[in-house]
C-alpha cells in the first residue's frame, strides 16, 4: 500500500504454531487450519516446520499434483480443446486442493471461479478468436494506420454524437464527425493528404462527444499513446498527442531479452526522481547514468515505477490518467525504449509497475472523463460506491465488462510487445481481490477471509486471464502481486486453480523492521520472531522479500538508515574522523537487516533506489506545502560517490551480497533450514543452499568458538563478512581461517544432533555482524583423511555416551557427504574486484 493511500496496516496471515504428527509428517497451523502433506524425511521436507526448536523451510523443485487429470481448466490453459466438454467434471479435480487439503471446504468457491474463468475465456475465443487476439485492441482502437489513411476508434456508448478534434483541424470537429456501431464504438477514417497522414506526428488531438444532457465535452482518447500538458501554463491539464514517428525516427531494439534469472534481485526505481539535481530526470539520462550503477551492484532486474502517464506527479505514478501513454515528464516513447533496450544489453530484465487496480478520478485528462453518469455496463467503472475507492480517491474498474477486459488485457500486451517489458509488478492486488478492498480489514489467516461472498470473483477472473495472457506471450515473464492479504493460491498456476502470479511481495517484513527500529531496544529484539516473520510464507508460493521499498521513503516516514542514524547522518558520516557509536551501530544493522531479509525472507529480493547506500532523509514530491520544490525528490548519488563518506560501505556490502547470491544461487535453493534462534545470545543460524549464515544481533557480545550446526561435513571458509574493513566494519573475522566440521550425535537421528544438524563447526561471531560460510571443495586425499578423522571422532563420542556405534553409522556419514560445487569462490571483500572482472569477461 502506498503512503498516500494510508490505511491501517494489513498483516499477512500468520502461519501460526506448527506441530508434527505421525511418521508421515503433516504440518498444521492450528489457528489458520493450513495443512500440507509431507512425505520427505527431516531435512528435505517441503513446508514450514518447527522441529525441536528449529525452523525448516524448504521448497520442492517440483510441486506434485495430479498430472493425468483432464480437467477443463488444464485444457483451457494448454488449448487442448478436445477436453473442453469436460468442464463440469473437470473442476472437481483442482490441483490446488490436492496440495492443501485445508482448502477443501471452499471447493465450491473454487469450482465457481474456475467455471467463470473458463466461460469467459470460451466467450472470448468464440467472438474474438483467442485471448491473445483479444488483447491486441491497441491495433484496432485509438489511432491506427490503415490503407490510405488513419482510422480512429473509441468505445463511448454513452455518447450521442462524437467528433475528433486537434491541431490538424483547428480544433473544429464539424468536418470530422464519427459514426457509432451497435456496440457503442465510434469510428472515423481520415484520408491521407498528398500521401501524408492528415494528422501530423506529435500533434495534439482529443475526442469530443455530446452526452445525455446535450453538453459537449473534450476528452483525451482512452487509447492515446502520448499525452503532454501545456508547458506555458502551471498545472495545465493534459492533451492527447498523436504519436507516429516516421520509420527513420523510430527506435529500433538492438538487444534480445535477457534469460530469466533463477531468482530476481530487483532494483525498484523511479526515473523522474533519479537525478542528483532537484529536477525531473529523463529516460535517457537514467539509462546512461543510473543503469550502470544498478548493474555494478549486481542486480539482475529493474522495476520501473510511474511509467504510465499520471497528471499528478506526487501520486508516485499510482493515479494513472492515460494507460497506454508513456509518462511525458521523462521523455518520449522512443526514449523509454532506449532505456529498456540498454538495460537488456546489460543483462537486466525490466519489470513495469502496472496499475490495474484503480484509475485517477481526473475528468478532463483521465479515463474517468468517459463516465458521464451511464450504467456500469456502458462504463469502464462500477457506478456508485462500488466504483469509488474512498481512501485512494480514485475510480474502480468493472472487471466483468467486455470492453474493460479488452482494454486492460490489451494494455498488458501493448507494454510487452511495443516496449519489451519482461514482466509486471501488479499494484494494489488486495484492493482488487475483495469487495472491501482491504479497508479496515485485519487478515488473520482464516481461509474464510479469502473465499467468501467478500471475494470479487470478477477481479480474480481478470487476473487469471491476465496471467494466462502474459505467459502465453512470454513464458518466462516475471509477474509479482502486491498483496497484503496472503490469499492462498494467488501464486500458483491457473491450471491448478490458482490466480497465476509468480511471486507475491512479502509485505509484513518491512513492517516488522519498522516496528523494531521505532519501538524496541536492541535487547528486546526477538530472534525467533525475526526468523518467524521472514519464513512466514506458503511453501509452494514464492515471495519477493524487501526490508524497505518506496513506501518507507515517503515524507512522514523514515528509511531504515534514517531511523538508525537520524541527524548524525548530517555530521558523522566522514571517514576522516572516528565513527560515532550511533553511526557504527547504524551501518552495522543496516547491512544485517537488508542481508537477512534477502537471505531468509523469500525467493527474490527487492531494494528501492538509493536505499542500498543508506540514502538519508525522505521523498517529498513538489507540492504547495513545500513551495513546489524538487529538493527532496531526487537521489543524492554524490554521497555514495564521495570516497571519504561512509555511504560507500553500505553500497559495497549491497554489491557483495548480490554477488554472493549470483555465485551461489541460494535464493532459488530448495533447502532453507533455520537451526538456531538463540534469544540469550541474540544469534540466528540458518542454511540456505549449502551456505551457512550466522547473524549476531547482540549489541555488545562477541563469541569465540561459537558452535554452529550444518548439514554437510567438510571444510568451511568465510564467503561474506559484514564486519570486513571494506564494508565499514572492524575486521574482526579472519577470512583465511579454515573451519573443519565435527559429526554430531547419531547420523540420521536428528534429536541426537546439535540443533538437529548432523555436523558442526566453530566460528568467531562478533557483535552486530553477519558472516556466511561456504563449503570448500577438497582434494580426494583430503576428503579421505577427513572421513577417517570424522569416524574416529564419532566413535569416541559414542563410547563416551555408552552408545554402540557400528559400521552403519559410518555408512550413513558417507552418504550424507556431498561434493560442493566445483570452484565456488570466496566473495569476501578481498576478492570482489576479481569476481566482478570475471563477470565482465563472462559477459554478465
Amino acid at each position: 500500500m502506498k503512503m498516500y493511500r494510508s490505511s491501517s496496516p494489513l498483516p499477512k496471515p500468520a502461519i501460526g504454531p506448527l506441530s508434527l504428527s505421525s511418521s508421515r509428517y503433516r504440518i498444521k497451523a492450528s489457528r489458520n487450519n493450513h495443512w500440507f502433506a509431507i512425505q520427505q524425511p527431516v531435512g528435505v521436507a517441503a513446508g514450514v516446520q518447527n522441529l525441536f526448536g528449529r525452523w525448516i523451510l524448504t521448497f520442492p523443485s517440483r510441486i506434485s499434483t495430479n498430472e493425468e487429470h483432464s480437467s477443463a481448466i488444464s485444457a483451457i490453459l494448454t488449448d487442448d480443446h478436445s477436453a473442453m466438454k469436460t468442464i463440469e467434471e473437470g473442476t472437481e479435480d483442482i490441483g490446488l486442493l490436492g496440495m492443501d487439503p485445508g482448502l477443501e471446504p471452499y471447493k465450491e468457491h473454487f469450482n465457481y471461479r474456475i467455471r467463470r474463468y473458463i466461460d469467459q475465456k470460451k466467450l472470448i475465443e468464440k467472438y474474438e478468436g483467442s485471448v491473445e487476439e483479444f488483447a491486441q485492441g491497441y491495433l484496432k482502437f485509438g489511432f491506427n494506420r490503415e490503407e490510405g489513411g488513419l482510422v480512429y476508434r473509441e468505445w463511448a456508448p454513452a455518447a450521442q454524437e462524437a467528433q475528433v478534434i486537434g491541431d490538424f483541424n483547428g480544433w473544429n470537429g464539424s468536418n470530422h464527425r464519427m459514426e457509432k456501431n451497435q456496440f457503442g464504438v465510434w469510428s472515423i477514417k481520415i484520408p491521407d493528404c498528398g500521401g501524408s497522414p492528415a494528422i501530423p506526428h506529435n500533434s495534439k488531438v482529443k475526442f469530443r462527444f455530446k452526452h445525455g444532457d446535450g453538453i459537449w465535452v473534450d476528452r483525451i482518447p482512452a487509447w492515446i499513446r502520448f499525452a503532454v500538458p501545456d508547458p506555458t501554463r502551471f498545472a495545465a491539464p493534459y492533451d492527447g498527442v498523436f504519436w507516429d514517428p516516421p520509420p527513420s525516427e523510430r527506435y529500433q531494439f538492438k538487444y534480445p531479452r535477457p534469460i530469466k534469472p533463477k531468482a530476481p534481485r530487483i532494483y525498484e526505481a523511479h526515473v523522474g526522481m533519479s537525478s542528483s539535481e532537484p529536477r525531473i530526470n529523463s529516460y535517457r539520462e537514467f539509462a546512461d547514468n543510473v543503469l550502470p550503477r544498478i548493474r555494478s551492484n549486481n542486480y539482475n532486474t529493474v522495476q520501473l515505477m510511474a511509467v504510465m502517464e499520471h497528471s499528478y506527479y506526487g501520486s508516485f505514478g499510482y493515479h494513472v490518467t492515460n494507460f497506454f501513454a508513456v509518462s511525458s515528464r521523462s521523455g518520449t516513447p522512443d526514449d523509454l525504449k532506449y532505456l529498456i533496450d540498454k538495460a537488456h544489453g546489460m543483462g537486466l530484465c525490466v519489470l513495469m509497475d502496472v496499475v490495474h487496480s484503480h484509475a485517477s478520478n481526473n475528468v478532463t485528462d483521465g479515463l474517468n472523463g468517459f463516465d458521464v453518469g451511464q450504467s456500469s455496463q456502458e462504463s469502464y467503472f462500477h457506478t456508485g460506491d462500488r466504483g469509488y475507492h474512498k481512501l485512494w480517491d480514485s475510480r474502480l474498474f468493472n472487471y466483468s465488462n467486455w470492453e474493460v477486459l479488452r482494454f486492460l488485457l490489451s494494455n498488458l500486451r501493448f507494454w510487452m510487445e511495443e516496449f519489451k517489458f519482461d514482466g509486471f509488478r501488479f499494484d494494489g492486488v488486495t484492493s482488487m481481490l475483495y469487495h472491501h478492498h482491504g479497508i479496515n480489514m485485519a487478515f488473520t489467516g482464516n481461509y474464510y477471509e479469502y473465499f467468501s461472498e467478500k471475494t470479487d470473483v470478477d477481479a480474480v477472473v481478470y487476473l487469471m486471464l491476465a496471467n494466462f495472457l502474459i505467459h502465453s506471450i512470454l513464458p518466462d515473464a516475471t509477474v509479482i502481486a502486491e498483496d497484503v492479504s496472503g490469499m492462498p493460491g494467488l501464486c500458483r498456476p491457473v491450471y491448478e486453480g490458482g490466480v497465476g502470479f509468480g511471486y507475491r511481495l512479502a509485505m509484513a517484513i518491512p513492517d516488522k523492521w519498522i516496528d523494531y527500529l521505532k519501538n524496541k531496544t536492541d535487547s528486546e529484539w526477538s530472534m525467533n520472531e525475526i526468523a518467524s516473520t521472514l519464513t512466514n510464507r506458503r511453501y509452494s508460493e514464492k515471495c519477493v522479500s524487501y526490508a524497505e521499498s518506496h513506501d518507507q521513503s515517503i515524507v512522514g516516514d523514515k528509511t531504515i538508515a534514517f531511523l538508525l542514524m537520524d541527524k548524525e547522518m548530517y555530521s558523522s558520516m566522514s571517514c576522516l574522523a572516528d565513527t560515532s557509536p550511533i553511526i557504527d551501530r547504524g551501518i552495522a544493522l543496516h547491512k544485517m537487516i537488508h542481508f537477512i531479509t534477502m537471505a531468509l525472507g523469500g525467493e527474490g529480493y527487492l531494494n528501492f533506489m538509493g536505499n542500498e547506500f543508506g540514502h538519508p532523509e525522505w521523498i517529498d514530491f513538489p507540492r504547495e506545502g513545500n513551495g513546489w520544490s524538487y529538493q527532496q525528490c531526487r537521489r543524492q548519488w554524490n554521497l555514495v560517490d564521495t570516497d571519504h563518506l561512509r555511504y560507500k560501505f553500505m553500497n559495497a556490502f549491497d554489491r557483495a551480497m548480490n554477488l554472493l547470491e549470483d555465485r551461489f544461487s541460494f535464493l532459488s535453493s530448495t533447502k532453507q533450514i533455520v537451526s538456531s534462534t538463540n534469544e540469550e545470545d541474540k544469534v540466528i543460524v540458518f542454511e540456505r543452499g549449502d551456505l551457512v549464515f550466522v547473524f549476531n544481533f547482540h549489541p555488545e557480545n562477541t563469541y569465540e568458538g561459537y558452535k554452529v550446526g550444518c548439514d554437510l561435513p567438510g571444510k568451511y571458509k568465510v564467503a561474506l563478512d559484514s564486519d570486513a574493513w571494506d564494508f565499514g566494519g572492524h575486521g574482526r573475522v579472519g577470512h583465511d581461517a579454515e573451519h573443519f566440521t565435527c559429526p554430531e550425535g547419531i547420523p540420521g537421528v536428528p534429536e541426537t544432533n546439535f540443533n538437529n544438524r548432523p555436523n558442526s563447526f566453530q566460528v568467531l561471531s562478533p557483535a552486530h555482524t553477519s558472516v556466511v560460510y561456504y563449503k570448500v571443495e577438497e582434494r580426494p586425499e583430503e576428503t579421505d583423511n577427513r572421513k577417517v578423522d570424522q569416524a574416529l571422532v564419532a566413535d569416541a563420542m559414542a563410547k563416551e555416551e555408552n552408545v554402540h556405534t557400528d559400521n552403519s553409522a559410518y555408512i550413513e556419514l558417507k552418504t550424507v557427504e556431498q561434493p560442493a560445487s566445483a570452484g565456488e569462490p570466496d566473495v569476501s571483500p578481498t576478492n570482489i574486484e576479481e569476481l566482478e572482472a570475471d563477470n565482465i569477461r563472462r559477459g554478465t
